[in-house]
């Protein structure tokens, strides 16, 4: 993917996305529940700010070659 700027977005239907400044094509979508929300108290969009941040490092890292998986069998996330 090309070096460009990525916004994190709420959108009025409540789903929070990271696409390009560019254009609004979208990258990543968040969708949390009704019930999410409300354990989280109001603070979901920060909560989608770090698992964005976290999920842009790591890509970032698989680029340079700094992360490797040890084998393609399926995984099981927790």
């Amino acid at each position: 993917m090309p070096t460009s700027f990525l916004e994190i977005v709420e959108l009025p239907d409540g789903r929070i996305v990271l696409r390009r400044a560019e254009d609004e094509e979208v990258l990543v979508t968040l969708d949390f529940s009704d019930d999410a929300k409300l354990f989280l108290q109001g603070q979901h969009v920060e909560i989608a700010k770090a698992m964005f941040n976290v999920g842009v490092q790591m890509a970032g890292r698989m680029t340079e070659g700094d992360f490797e998986r040890e084998d393609e069998q399926p995984r099981v996330l927790h």
